[in-house]
């Protein structure tokens, strides 16, 4: 994701867009008003030989730009009068691309789009509905009801889901076990993960490379049966601030402690996977997303193992979620051809060979199926571990939120981390500041 190694799902500032993309200005609209009955006109082919351009955009690696060149490469093979125009950067300047591109009211026909960001989006009319697309232009027949409805707001399908991730410990077995611990305990509690953590210090190891603030804390909370957000993203999730206290007490102490790096190293190797201490040999593991399993086993090059999160009530808190979504701007030209290269994205069994559930594991069945005997031995760990937690899993909560609010947190928690802010303080601040950007939205 923006490819912080760490996890970090998403916590910078995002402007608002608006935009059109694609040259095709004899393309009907097919998602636009009826006039006759003030409803969305039906998704309608478009005529194979009228020349298209679409616009896309996407944030990632070089790894992910390769591959997703080569989708492209496919289907404009498939596709001779479609030109696709690919616009790509890191996590942090994919956005600050965007922004001017909106300012000119010139944003992609097809963005990828993040679950912190796409209620900002889909409510200030700036993404297409899909809902006259599916099961038209977009199959969705055998996707899972609760993952495609993660991309629903106020009724409106604003994105499909790439794939499915869901949150864990990614560690090293032998580094595990030069700290003193033959295996992560099933069910592991967080004075667990404390426990171990304190046996890696004495072993002159790390635990791990410290937790992305909004990602972890909203996952605590759900196991209390609360989330960061209030349904309508109104108002903060929760109201007793010792939880604020008691999680990010234990991370800051942690790092204090020193079972996990300084914030000033943490911030100095930001981004560079390389750098990171499972990658030298001297940390244990990472928490994060389990799309990012596959390149971080690249980089390690050694055998690693997926763990599920601590409890107690794991289950409450854990939540399959779209590593990321495919969706089509308001003002886009080329709306059906958008939609068009979205469904071969999602159903195209030989495009998705190339990209092997780097986005996540697929949301078609039938394509998880089809890619059983093609993915690599890491590959098959995440697919496992992924179905193997699934079961487990609760919904997940409403994808509302502000940029605003996860770039405040992500602040407070390096302030803790670097030892200039007390947990009690930060949370009585975040209050504060989080409730006054939450109701002035």
């Amino acid at each position: 994701m923006k490819k912080r190694f760490a996890l970090l799902a998403v916590p910078m500032l995002l402007s608002m867009l608006a935009g059109c993309g694609g040259n095709n200005n004899n393309t009907q609209d097919s998602a636009a008003t009826d006039a006759a009955t003030n409803q969305p006109a039906k998704a309608t082919a478009s005529s194979s030989s009228e020349p298209v351009t679409l616009r896309i955009a996407w944030w990632g690696s070089d790894t992910r730009h390769s591959y997703t060149q080569q989708v492209i490469d496919m289907y404009e093979a498939q596709n001779p009068n479609v030109k696709i125009e690919p616009e790509y950067a890191s996590f942090d300047d994919y956005w600050k691309k965007l922004a001017p591109q909106a300012a000119a009211n010139r944003l992609p026909d097809i963005v990828q789009m993040d679950v912190s960001y796409i209620n900002q989006y889909g409510s200030n009319g700036q993404l297409e509905d899909l809902t006259p697309y599916l099961n038209k232009t977009i199959q969705v027949g055998d996707v899972n009801e609760n993952v495609l409805s993660t991309g629903v707001i106020d009724s409106k399908q604003y994105g499909i889901p790439l794939g499915v991730n869901v949150l864990g410990f990614q560690y090293d077995p032998a580094l595990l076990k030069k700290a003193g611990v033959d295996a992560i305990p099933e069910n592991w509690t967080w004075d667990q993960y404390k426990e171990i953590a304190m046996k890696a210090k004495d072993a002159g190891l790390f635990m791990d490379s410290s937790m992305a603030a909004d990602i972890f804390f909203n996952y605590y909370l759900r196991t209390k049966g609360l989330s960061l957000y209030n349904t309508d993203g109104s108002a903060l999730g929760y109201d007793d601030d010792a939880l604020f206290t008691d999680f990010f007490g234990m991370t800051s102490e942690l790092i204090a402690k020193g079972a996990v790096p300084s914030q000033d190293k943490l911030s100095q190797n930001k981004g560079v996977i390389e750098e990171s201490d499972i990658v030298k040999g001297t940390g244990i593991g990472m928490w994060q997303w389990s799309n990012q399993y596959v390149a971080l086993q690249i980089a390690v090059n050694r055998p690693m193992e997926l763990a599920p999160m601590p409890g107690p009530d794991m289950e409450k808190g854990l939540y399959m979620q779209p590593s990321m979504y495919w969706s089509v701007t308001a003002n886009s030209k080329s709306k059906e051809e958008a939609a068009k290269f979205i469904d071969f994205w999602t159903n195209n069994a030989e495009a998705n060979k190339l990209i092997k559930g780097e986005r996540g594991v697929p949301i078609s069945s039938k394509i998880k199926e089809s890619l059983a005997t093609e993915l690599t031995d890491s590959g098959k760990q995440v697919f496992k571990f992924v179905a193997d937690m699934e079961p487990k899993t609760s919904p997940m909560s409403p994808p509302v939120g502000s940029p605003e609010v996860v770039a405040l947190l992500t602040d407070l928690a390096e302030q803790m981390n670097f030892g200039q802010i007390k947990p009690d303080a930060a949370a009585a601040q975040f209050r504060k500041e989080a409730s006054d950007i939450l109701a002035n939205r």
